[in-house]
């Protein structure tokens, strides 16, 4: 059994709904490595956290121009290979408007598979989530 931390809010069927909804929005995307879609979800400056190659933790902020470079060079060029995405979250709710999700995914393109581990912290502005913090270990070497 899970127990996850009483922030004092519940979230109802409709808040997880509205939530698992904009994932299953970023994660096709991402499938597309639409990079332009991708920034259109996110608050900007976007906070990133993960940790270096020496094991030092690492920050930064970006904006939609650095968004849009770096994640266009992570995603690769579109090809004929399309992402595919298994992806089991655990959001803690702060709030209606806050949430942090703990995500454990596994990401396919052609033959190659990579399991992933990170944690979104999104807000909801205007009744829409949109992502602000991305944390995940190993790609501090490219924050600095």
């Amino acid at each position: 059994m899970t127990v996850l931390p009483d922030t004092g809010f519940t979230p109802s069927a409709e808040d997880r709904a509205s939530l698992d909804a904009w994932f299953a929005e970023y994660d096709a995307a991402s499938a597309r490595r639409d990079v332009p879609r991708m920034a259109d979800m996110a608050v900007f400056p976007l906070n990133l956290v993960s940790d270096d190659s020496a094991g030092d933790g690492r920050t930064a902020q970006w904006d939609r121009a650095r968004f849009l470079e770096t994640m266009g060079q992570v995603m690769g060029e579109s090809d004929d290979t399309q992402l595919s995405f298994t992806s089991t979250r655990t959001p803690v709710f702060l709030s209606p408007s806050i949430a942090v999700v703990f995500t454990d995914s596994t990401m396919t393109g052609g033959e190659e598979t990579t399991q992933l581990r990170y944690a979104d912290i999104l807000v909801k502005r205007d009744g829409v989530w949109a992502f602000q913090t991305m944390i995940q270990a190993g790609w501090g070497d490219g924050l600095a």
